[in-house]
């Protein structure tokens, strides 16, 4: 018999298996395009065509969905897995300059890459090795939130979602486990809030009616998109029913028709100069 001994719980998974999209909207496809494809190297989604009304961009097993509308800023930041920091320091610095009159900015840092949009909405990105085995992704979401509401946050992820969660008392957050390798925080802060203006992320969950019961009879669905897919935006304490924070989730059953959907990554250091046959695609390189 085998004397070590494991800690079987930190392998446990949640209800929550996986954040699938942050949507945020977006006043300019094309200048988004240059934005997520040309600068930060992700893809274009090849197969879902929305025209000029819509756009979606892969990142990794992940995407960003960017609408046409006004512009719409995510309170907090998204982190971001890259194959490779060097190289995106070189594509912001080369052509960063073609979003002079916008708000985008970047600042290297020690271990990661702070990035503003052109609309203001926060990036963090990383290199591979910091969350598990993602080299291309969106790992997490932090959300800032208001003082006091991270216990309240907890327990309705607990609770009513089904998850598992981390509350850090010391720096005022809960996080949100996600499947094997990605996690939703929520980080107070006492700062005013700035109004919830419509963004949302997508999750796939496997217990798909017990939420939704809960939500139902609280009236916290916003939307029943569909035998595999609904809405909510308000985040409650189940303890009491007070209100803490606004983020529309869109909820989807693990019997949707785009759960695990293979996406199209390509490798964003080929070139027209530099091309090399039978590299195209994006491939996970062998972690030291």
């Amino acid at each position: 018999m085998n004397k070590v001994k494991f800690n079987r719980s930190a392998v446990d998974v949640g209800n929550i298996l996986a954040m699938e999209h942050v949507n945020v909207t977006v006043p300019d496809q094309p200048l988004a395009t240059l934005f997520y494809v040309n600068l930060l190297g992700f893809t274009r989604d090849p197969y879902m065509d929305f025209g000029p009304t819509n756009v979606w961009i892969n990142v990794g097993r992940q995407q960003f969905h960017l609408p046409t509308a006004e512009a719409q800023v995510l309170r907090g930041h998204i982190g971001i897995v890259v194959p490779d920091l060097k190289s995106l320091l070189v594509r912001l610095q080369k052509m960063g300059r073609r979003l002079k009159d916008t708000q985008f900015t970047f600042t290297e840092r020690k271990y990661h890459v702070d990035i503003i949009c052109p609309w203001g909405n926060h990036l963090r990105c990383f290199p591979p090795g910091k969350f598990g085995k993602a080299q291309l992704g969106i790992p997490y979401v932090e959300f800032q939130v208001p003082a006091d509401s991270t216990p309240g946050i907890g327990r309705f992820y607990e609770q009513v979602m089904g998850c598992r969660t981390h509350i850090n008392k010391g720096k005022n957050q809960c996080e949100v486990l996600i499947g094997q390798e990605q996690f939703i925080r929520f980080k107070e802060t006492r700062k005013p809030e700035p109004s919830y203006d419509g963004h949302h992320i997508a999750v796939y969950v496997s217990n798909f009616s017990g939420p939704h019961r809960y939500l139902k009879d609280n009236n916290l669905i916003t939307e029943e998109s569909d035998q595999n897919q609904y809405r909510f935006q308000t985040i409650v304490d189940p303890n009491n029913g007070k209100a803490l924070f606004d983020i529309e989730h869109e909820v989807r059953s693990l019997h949707h028709p785009m759960y695990e959907r293979h996406l199209v990554n390509r490798n964003a250091e080929q070139g027209f100069f530099n091309y090399q046959g039978g590299r195209d695609a994006f491939t996970p390189q062998k972690m030291v």
